[in-house]
């Protein structure tokens, strides 16, 4: 293996290191990675992207349901319970640990936590978007490189 991809690969294996360390992602990720093989080996980015696509809807829709005169906070926590799950599902542990939160508010019926919480999902879920897209670019390079990935493990804290 030459001492480019060497490095590449390196940078990768530490970018990943970063997002668990800061809790961007969780062990559902790697469990996710796990169901990726030769036969689909898009897998990973396909859900990835399933995933941001449906949770940019779910939080839209929030913002519109919480601007409403009377907010149906049953709609809300619906909506914000999707989103929990569908985090869970790839693993985005900071924007389900968000929408626990906001829930929370739902129940109370308390819109000014509500939209302060909102706000920090968006924060949360523009930021796994970013750490995401970045990781799958390191990948692409390793890959085009002529090397592989290598099987994803969650760093020792």
């Amino acid at each position: 293996m030459d001492a480019g991809l060497m490095q590449m690969q390196g940078r990768l294996d530490d970018y990943m290191n970063t997002l668990f360390n800061e809790e961007i992602l969780d062990s559902q990720y790697l469990e996710l990675h796990e169901l990726q093989d030769e036969s689909n080996p898009g897998f990973v980015v396909e859900v990835v992207s399933l995933f941001l696509t449906d949770a940019e809807k779910l939080l839209d829709e929030l913002s519109r349901d919480l601007t409403q005169q009377n907010v149906d906070f049953k709609r809300a926590h619906a909506q914000a319970h999707k989103l929990m799950g569908s985090s869970c599902s790839i693993g985005a542990e900071r924007v389900k640990n968000a929408c626990i939160v906001f829930r929370n508010f739902c129940q109370e019926k308390n819109i000014p936590g509500c939209l302060r919480c909102l706000q920090q999902i968006k924060q949360e879920f523009l930021l796994v978007k970013s750490k995401l897209e970045t990781l799958f670019k390191l990948e692409q390079q390793v890959v085009a490189a002529g090397g592989s990935i290598p099987t994803v493990q969650q760093p020792s804290l």
